[in-house]
C-alpha cells in the first residue's frame, strides 16, 4: 500500500529534482554525500550556495528562509488572496490539539503534512475571516499555533482507541462552535462536525511504536530500513536489529544521496524519542 506523503523528492546542488513513490513494506536505503546545501526559496537556487546545518529541518540559509516565509499565508502578506480557506481542528495525540487554516482546494493535504491523527473542519470563508477565527479560537481555547514534531512523535506510539480519538475532536469542536458570535467573523461559514481519522492512512494501526529518531544526516552516513508507517514528514523505518526508527524527511533536503541496497546498521546520529539523550556516532 502506498503511504501518505511518501512521494519524496531529493535535490542536491546542481542536480535535477528526482521523485520516488514509496509504499509500506518497501525498502529504503541511501548514503548522504558531500555537504548539505541550502535548497533556495520559492523555486529559486540559493544565490550563496550556502552550507546549512545537518539538524536544520528547514534546509535553508537565513536569507532564503526569510524570503520563503515572506510569501507564505502564515506571514499575513496576502490579504487580497481571493481563494476560499478552511479552518480546521487537529488532534495529534492526548493533550496535543491545534487550530489552523488551509486553502480549500488543498483538501486534507495540510493535515496529512502535519501528521494530524484526527481532525474536523470547522468553517470556510475568505482568508482574513479564516485567519481572524483562527486567532480568536487559539486565544479562547488556549491552544498553540504550532506543535513540535518531537512532541507528536512522543505520543504517536501510544494512541487511544478510535472512539476516544473521535471524542477528543468532537469535544474541541463543541468548545469552538460555542464561541460563534464572540469575535467569529460573519463571513466565515461554519461547517458541521465530521471527524476524519488518519491512523489507517498513516499505517499506524498495529504498527510498532518507534523508540528513536534520526537526529541529522552526516557525510557518508547511511540510512536503510523498511517503511512501516508515515505521518507528516516522518517515515517510520524498521531497521537492522528489528527496532523502528523515525526519519524526518525534512532533514534530507539539500543533501546529494546515493542509493544503498540491503539492510544494515544505521550510520547517522539518533536520539531517543521523548528524551533528551543522543546516541553518538554509529550503531
Amino acid at each position: 500500500m502506498r503511504g501518505p506523503g511518501t512521494e519524496q523528492g531529493v535535490r542536491g546542488p546542481g542536480v535535477e529534482r528526482r521523485v520516488s513513490v514509496l509504499a509500506y513494506g518497501a525498502g529504503i536505503g541511501f548514503r548522504a554525500l558531500g555537504e548539505r546545501h541550502c535548497v533556495g526559496a520559492r523555486g529559486n537556487v540559493c544565490p550563496l550556495g550556502a552550507v546549512v546545518p545537518g539538524r536544520s529541518t528547514g534546509g535553508r540559509c537565513a536569507e532564503c528562509a526569510r524570503l520563503d516565509r515572506a510569501h507564505s499565508v502564515a506571514a499575513d502578506t496576502m490579504a487580497d488572496d481571493p481563494r476560499t480557506y478552511r479552518v480546521y481542528l487537529a488532534w495529534f495525540g492526548p493533550g496535543l490539539v491545534k487550530v489552523g487554516i488551509t486553502g480549500e482546494e488543498r483538501g486534507a493535504a495540510r493535515l496529512r503534512e502535519q501528521g494530524a491523527v484526527a481532525f474536523s473542519w470547522l468553517g470556510r470563508g475568505p482568508l482574513m475571516a479564516a485567519r481572524r477565527t483562527e486567532e480568536v479560537l487559539r486565544a479562547a481555547l488556549g491552544v498553540p499555533d504550532r506543535i513540535p514534531y518531537a512532541r507528536k512523535r512522543a505520543v504517536r506510539g501510544r494512541l487511544p482507541e478510535e472512539a476516544e480519538r473521535a471524542g477528543a475532536v468532537a469535544e474541541l469542536y463543541a468548545r469552538a462552535a460555542g464561541l460563534e458570535g464572540r469575535g467569529w467573523p460573519e463571513s466565515l461559514e461554519r461547517l458541521p462536525l465530521d471527524v476524519v481519522d488518519q491512523v489507517g492512512v498513516f499505517g499506524l494501526d498495529g504498527a510498532e511504536a518507534p523508540g528513536r529518531s534520526v537526529r541529522e544526516l552526516v557525510a557518508g552516513g547511511v540510512v536503510a530500513g523498511r517503511l512501516v508507517a508515515a505521518a507528516g514528514p516522518d517515515l517510520h523505518l524498521a531497521v537492522d536489529g528489528g527496532s523502528v526508527v523515525v526519519l524526518d524527511t525534512r532533514l534530507i533536503t539539500g543533501w546529494e544521496l546515493a542509493p544503498v541496497s540491503g539492510a544494515g546498521p544505521l550510520g547517522v546520529p539518533v536520539a531517543e524519542i521523548g528524551g533528551g539523550g543522543v546516541q553518538g556516532g554509529l550503531f
